[in-house]
């Protein structure tokens, strides 16, 4: 165990989770493309009802967990679908924000500074949560028995991103430890509810973290995950941008190691594909510190469509660095800036690709 989580983990007084890991699992990350009429519907919300914005959110859930089953994926989520402008959505359930974001570039090129930045108005607060437990609880009502349900949350950090500092916040630390107990307390509240599969979605961390401490990183995420650790299976998504298929900051693990081998947490996800496997040999350093690893095995940067013997070629390759007892496979990031036939055709052949390999080690 590493220092960070046994430090996190000192309570000790609950019992611990057992969870199989299923050797050359497939997983997702969090989110899935919204369908047309949703991003329509998102677009006119003022002219549905209640009743017809919870229909839209059930049939959108319903929606993506169909396409995640018929790929055959082991592990799923809500895909994120009730998070587009509804609100529900985070930053909604926030006090102390100007409801509208305002954006310092809104023509020419995509790319980050076109994202709404939320100013400060008062004391950052969340009476009524942020909304995951609800998206969970309406997973469980809509999936079937089988796959392993996973709720995805952004990290304080990565929360703190869309907020312009002010008020009492002086910097972006400032408003990271003003979410913090936020999120930690939905953490609690996702576990209570039967949540046994939880990403903390920090890709913030891997993104900023050439430019700041990356212990302080450790400590910000072991101080958020402390209260759900043993309780749940624990995971963090490392990526490095995925805002219209853009990346933001310089695209390598190593300035994050070794220091994120302290991460207090049961599975990593890692962005592979898209960098053409570069650094894969670092795998071997999580597992060594008994991470499993998720290796991000689909490309969703691309139009290309890997096939199943591509994915099954690469994860030939990943098995040379771990064991497939340590290993999940997944895409890069979360498939919401994805079209969604390029998604499920992705997923499908992810899944096919890595039952080629499980065959051929007799792990069926």
């Amino acid at each position: 165990m590493n220092k960070a989580a046994a430090t996190a983990k000192k309570s000790g007084s609950r019992p611990r989770y057992q969870k199989q890991h299923r050797p050359l699992q497939t997983t997702v990350i969090g989110s899935y493309p919204f369908p047309g009429w949703l991003e329509f519907a998102s677009a006119h919300l003022d002219q549905f009802g209640e009743a017809d914005i919870e229909e839209l959110r059930t049939d959108a859930v319903i929606a993506a967990v169909h396409d995640q089953l018929t790929a055959g994926l082991d592990v799923i989520t809500d895909g994120e679908q009730t998070r587009y402008d509804f609100n529900l959505s985070f930053y909604g359930r926030l006090e102390g924000l100007d409801p509208k974001p305002g954006s310092k570039r809104n023509f020419g090129p995509p790319a980050h500074d076109q994202r709404g930045k939320y100013e400060v108005t008062g004391q950052l607060r969340c009476q009524h949560g942020l909304g995951a437990v609800a998206e969970f609880k309406l997973l469980q009502k809509v999936a079937p028995p089988g796959p392993v349900l996973k709720a995805s949350v952004p990290g304080p950090y990565t929360l703190s991103g869309r907020i312009n500092p002010g008020g009492n916040y002086k910097d972006r630390w400032d408003l990271t430890e003003a979410l913090l107990p936020i999120v930690r307390k939905e953490l609690i509240q996702l576990v209570e509810g039967g949540c046994r599969e939880i990403t903390l979605d920090e890709p913030s961390m891997s993104c900023y973290g050439h430019r700041e401490d990356p212990r302080r990183f450790v400590k910000i995420f072991a101080e958020t995950v402390q209260p759900i650790l043993e309780r749940c299976r624990v995971s963090t998504h490392l990526c490095f941008g995925n805002y219209k298929g853009r990346a933001v900051g310089p695209r390598q693990y190593a300035p994050l190691l070794p220091a994120f081998l302290e991460l207090p947490v049961d599975e990593m996800h890692l962005e592979m594909a898209s960098r053409e496997f570069s650094e894969i040999e670092r795998i071997r350093e999580i597992t060594d510190r008994g991470i499993d690893v998720a290796v991000g095995i689909i490309d969703v940067k691309s139009y290309y469509i890997e096939s199943p013997s591509d994915v099954a070629e690469r994860v030939r390759l990943c098995l040379k660095h771990a064991p497939a007892e340590k290993l999940s496979f997944a895409p890069d990031c979360g498939l919401s800036q994805t079209a969604r036939w390029a998604a499920r055709q992705k997923l499908a052949n992810m899944v096919s690709g890595v039952a080629i390999v499980r065959r051929e080690l007799g792990l069926v």
